[in-house]
């Protein structure tokens, strides 16, 4: 039997960010990110010592966003969303949020399916250019795997051709 859980909300961001945080880190606060790997760039997801930066195309304001908790991988959609990435993440609490920028606000996720241990985030993002109309939303897709190297799924915005470049 697989398992799928799925939340969705708005999200306040500011300076484009919000994080991904591992509850046995609590807020990153304004953390420091290391840089983008440098032979995979990912660009808008960067992962550093349980928490993860998701940054956005809007810099200040309300984004919608889901996030789906599964112990199987659901799947790129690549039909809804411009650009996919993903990128490795180890969770020591087996719980995660997500936090807006400044740790103002956190919003739990589902369980981890497996507890601790390495999980696999896909970040992906619709209408990250500035110059649309229409308003930037994400879906956060996570589940068990392995650690493995970074894979850009779909990148068609400047946005992220420009996070990927910006090292």
């Amino acid at each position: 039997m697989t398992t799928t859980r799925a939340v969705s909300f708005d999200l306040w961001v500011s300076y484009g960010q919000a994080y991904l945080v591992d509850d046995t880190d609590g807020n990153p606060g304004y953390a420091t990110f290391a840089d983008d790997h440098p032979d995979r760039p990912v660009g808008i997801i960067r992962v550093e010592d349980g928490a993860a930066l998701l940054l956005t195309g809007t810099h200040t304001g309300t984004l919608g966003i889901s996030a789906t908790v599964a112990d199987h991988d659901p799947g790129a959609n690549t039909n809804e969303y411009e650009d996919i990435v993903e990128i490795s993440f180890r969770s020591e609490a087996g719980r995660l949020s997500l936090c807006e920028w400044g740790g103002e606000r956190a919003h739990e996720l589902p369980e981890l399916p497996s507890g601790p241990g390495w999980y696999r985030l896909r970040y992906h993002a619709v209408n990250m250019d500035e110059e649309s109309e229409a308003e930037d939303r994400y879906l956060l897709q996570i589940w068990p795997q392995p650690e493995s190297i970074p894979r850009m799924v779909k990148c068609t915005s400047a946005a992220l051709a420009y996070w990927c470049s910006a090292g």
